[in-house]
């Protein structure tokens, strides 16, 4: 049985090696709800990430960002489910997304991995994909450029700005999603909440 608490769980590389990468906003934004709400991530063995238990919203939350690198990412994130006794109805994972523009958000129950490897362990390792996402957009890279290369580079300076702006809303978001559900968070957030700098046009 669960409490009604929630999981949200932001999914990355170590940051001492990709830190400020395309890869890393889903953990980055982890880091803005824990500021946000005054908690300290801090290692739980047992569950393979970093975790902090706050209220957000007025909702009950574990914060968690896994310790592994992004393409294992679903042994933690189902450790922590269970540690916490949350189950996947009530996970929301927040990731990067390479079809959703930089300076988009986008919001789904369910659906297929879309080509991201972490997305693909998470499923296989809840053995579902009836969690909620938070899809954080990255863009596609230019011209012929591996994605995977592109994932793994780090923000310009200008993009930086953008990305800020945009962990700011997605925040916002996670709490009305708590609070008031997929259809309302949808509503109010899907689409463009911030663009590019002159710089990088």
């Amino acid at each position: 049985m669960t409490d009604g608490r929630w999981l949200v769980a932001g999914l990355g590389n170590p940051p001492a090696e990709y830190a400020g990468t395309r890869h890393n906003v889903g953990a980055e934004l982890i880091e803005v709800l824990a500021a946000d709400g005054r908690a300290t991530l801090s290692r739980n063995r047992r569950a393979g990430c970093r975790t902090a238990e706050l209220r957000l919203g007025g909702a009950s939350v574990v914060l968690a960002v896994p310790e592994s690198f992004m393409n294992v990412s679903g042994g933690p994130v189902q450790r922590a489910a269970g540690w916490y006794r949350i189950p996947a109805a009530r996970i929301i994972v927040c990731h990067d997304d390479l079809d959703v523009p930089l300076g988009e958000l986008r919001f789904k129950r369910g659906g297929g991995p879309g080509g991201h490897n972490g997305l693909r362990d998470l499923d296989r390792a809840l053995g579902t994909t009836d969690y909620l996402r938070v899809r954080v957009g990255v863009g596609r890279p230019p011209g012929n450029s591996p994605a995977a290369d592109h994932v793994l580079r780090p923000f310009s300076a200008g993009e930086r700005g953008v990305v800020a702006t945009v962990l700011t809303t997605a925040a916002e978001a996670v709490s009305t999603l708590l609070t008031e559900g997929l259809e309302a968070t949808q509503n109010r957030y899907h689409g463009r909440t911030a663009t590019s700098s002159e710089e990088d046009r």
